[in-house]
């Protein structure tokens, strides 16, 4: 499952909405705290695949010496501009920062990561709104491939609020209709339950946790976590040794991540719409 090729289809598919919609001025706000290299790499090709996109991005930098109160303000003006449209703060923060305080500052329709509570109210309840990228892109995959989940058994391994909580309940939602086990470090007999499941998604932070031992032949895996390794970057699959058993499989990389660059700018499109912009 290719993740690049179907993040370039979201963001041509994107453009053209943009441009026939007459290329209303749709802006993405970045907030980068400290000079942590990797985040400053993904705010830049964020900023790269906005414009591709057709979209307008405001970026902010802080010094990691940047104070609570000094974050706060940066995010606040940005919620009260008319003429951004959605806020990403990238994370994590430098410690010392409060992130839970400067994300309650975002409203739920300028929330394009899906990250706060009031935006997880809304998917919990499923009203309209926001839904985390990583995610949300997992289900781009999924039907980007044709992967059946409707009455289908699903495991989600790892139950974060950042992806393990908000992929359980999309699954599970009317039109995807999955029946969703949450495993972790808690369950019993991890093999076993992955064995049952039609799709495995993997994101417990574990590099190669899930073998083929775990994995049903023929079974859609969806590996989300990442760990840097000797060798690089690896994920939470064994992709070598699933790769023979699965139906459909990302790598990591080129799998997920590309996908959450792609549904940010969707969100960032979706919030453009919550505000009133035709298109």
């Amino acid at each position: 499952m290719d993740g690049n090729q179907a993040r370039d289809e979201i963001v041509a598919s994107l453009a053209a909405t943009v441009l026939a919609a007459g290329s209303p001025e749709i802006c993405l706000a970045t907030v980068l705290v400290g000079e942590d290299p990797p985040s400053r790499v993904y705010v830049r090709n964020k900023q790269r695949k906005a414009a591709e996109a057709g979209l307008q991005s405001r970026h902010v930098e802080l010094s990691s010496a940047a104070t609570q109160s000094e974050v706060e303000a940066v995010v606040a003006e940005l919620a009260g501009d008319p003429a951004v449209h959605g806020i990403l703060v990238q994370l994590p923060l430098p410690d010392g920062l409060d992130a839970e305080r400067v994300l309650d500052l975002i409203p739920p329709e300028k929330d394009v990561d899906g990250l706060t509570e009031r935006s997880m109210g809304r998917l919990v309840r499923g009203r309209p709104g926001l839904v985390p990228c990583t995610p949300l892109g997992v289900m781009r995959l999924l039907e980007r491939y044709q992967v059946p989940t409707v009455g289908r058994r699903a495991v989600v391994v790892g139950r974060s609020t950042l992806v393990g909580l908000p992929m359980a309940l999309l699954l599970a939602q009317k039109g995807a209709d999955a029946t969703v086990t949450l495993a972790h470090s808690r369950t019993a007999d991890m093999v076993a339950v992955c064995a049952e499941a039609d799709i495995i998604v993997a994101a417990a932070g574990q590099a190669k946790m899930i073998t083929a031992a775990h994995v049903r032949p023929g079974a859609a895996v969806i590996d989300v976590g990442i760990s840097r390794s000797e060798a690089g970057i690896v994920g939470d699959v064994d992709f070598d040794a699933v790769e023979p058993v699965a139906g459909w499989i990302t790598p990591m990389p080129g799998g997920t991540g590309p996908m959450t660059i792609a549904c940010l700018l969707e969100n960032t499109v979706t919030a453009a719409r919550l505000q009133g912009v035709r298109v």
